[in-house]
């Protein structure tokens, strides 16, 4: 059924250069096209129209399709639902980059990161559990060039590179990571709880190599919330409104596992970015940490390194910050110069196109200078990216 899409609305005033480190793209049906060996062509994903009348991503026996919800942002509540969408139903700023960079300017937004959103979920899942895994890394190749050409390529001043890694092996990943960064990729997604996808632990040595890579060439390793498909749901009837109001403590889950793992340890200069978990906990996390190093249940705790827990979590990780409206007790308690801002676009909980409003509701109260450390300056820092002109920022003077 075909939904007729509201009006664009105004441009909203640009009090504040904004950098999103959380957003989400939907990928478009050219994904693969003429960037596949002629042997895999046939296999590749395809969109496909279903007797039902959705339009899915369609590969290796599994359907991934794009819910109401995904899309939302400056849709009608109704519309904001599980039931698959169309991509005529969606805003085009979700698939297209040209769109995209639009709805960006109507928010205020200056640069974003855009995480997978339909076929590419799970970090390329899809991809890592091919069979042939010759083809399951082309398709991860090819995904990733379509980012760097398209997406991230044709407004580079705009759109902060992220790729997928390649799961099934730590070397091959790793010389990914390195080929990638030489062409302008600054992040790399990556499972929050990889045993949850039957993946090798965080606390063996198995993705060193990765890990390596990621701190050799400054590659940012991003966990978004949600991506192992895990939260903490305490009862097999837990009501979806307890899951969403729990989607922090699963941020908060893996900020610990990943600080109590090793891998901030061995790899000092290691920057590890966690997103759409929210900041309100870090200062308890920050605390209850160093009292656990402290107070080890059994014999001493296996920690290395000459710092607290507290001290490695302010030098290896990154936060981002969608609605949180009070951060004057994490400022107290671990600063915001490790904490972001998120849009969430084109989610159905994103501030777009209110991202300006938003950001001066839940940070107005705070000194100038942290609010431009959240706004974009912590994130300009960590992917090194570049800050737009006056001219931009002033365009309603133009």
């Amino acid at each position: 059924m075909n939904t007729s899409l509201p009006p664009d609305p105004e441009p909203r005033r640009r009090d504040y250069v904004i950098i999103s480190v959380d957003d989400h793209l939907i990928e478009p049906p050219d994904v693969f096209e003429e960037r596949l060996p002629q042997k895999y062509v046939d296999v590749a994903p395809k969109v496909v129209e279903t007797e039902a009348g959705h339009q899915v991503w369609r590969y290796g026996g599994g359907t991934y399709a794009c819910a109401g919800m995904d899309v939302g942002a400056g849709l009608p509540r109704e519309q904001w639902t599980l039931d698959p969408v169309r991509f005529e139903n969606m805003r085009p700023g979700c698939y297209d980059i040209e769109a995209r960079v639009g709805d960006m300017d109507i928010a205020g937004i200056w640069a974003a990161i855009s995480f997978p959103g339909m076929l590419a979920v799970q970090s390329g899942m899809a991809f890592a559990k091919t069979r042939d895994q010759d083809l399951g890394l082309a398709l991860t190749r090819a995904y990733n060039d379509w980012h760097c050409d398209v997406w991230a390529g044709t407004y580079p001043e705009r759109i902060i590179a992220l790729q997928l890694p390649w799961l099934p092996d730590p070397e091959v990943a790793a010389k990914e990571i390195r080929a990638n960064a030489a062409r302008g990729f600054k992040a790399v997604v990556f499972p929050e709880f990889p045993t949850r996808l039957r993946l090798p632990s965080i606390h063996t040595g198995h993705w060193d190599p990765f890990f390596a890579a990621c701190e050799e060439t400054g590659t940012v390793l991003c966990l978004h919330t949600g991506a192992s498909s895990w939260s903490p749901v305490p009862s097999p009837d837990t009501p979806i409104e307890a899951i969403t109001t729990m989607i922090p403590a699963s941020a908060m889950f893996a900020c610990a596992d990943w600080l109590w793992s090793g891998v901030p340890l061995r790899f000092p200069k290691l920057r590890i970015l966690i997103v759409e978990g929210g900041v309100g906990w870090l200062p308890m996390l920050s605390a209850r940490a160093d009292y656990a190093l402290d107070h080890p249940v059994a014999g001493e705790a296996t920690w290395e390194g000459g710092l607290k827990p507290s001290e490695v979590l302010r030098r290896n990780f990154y936060f981002g910050t969608l609605d949180d409206y009070a951060l004057s007790g994490v400022r107290l308690a671990v600063g915001l110069e490790h904490v972001l801002l998120e849009s969430g676009y084109p989610r159905s909980e994103s501030t777009w196109p209110d991202v300006q409003k938003a950001l001066a509701r839940n940070l107005g109260s705070l000194p100038p200078a942290d609010i431009a450390r959240v706004a974009y300056g912590n994130a300009a820092r960590l992917f090194g990216h570049p800050l737009p002109s006056r001219a931009w920022l002033l365009r309603e003077e133009l």
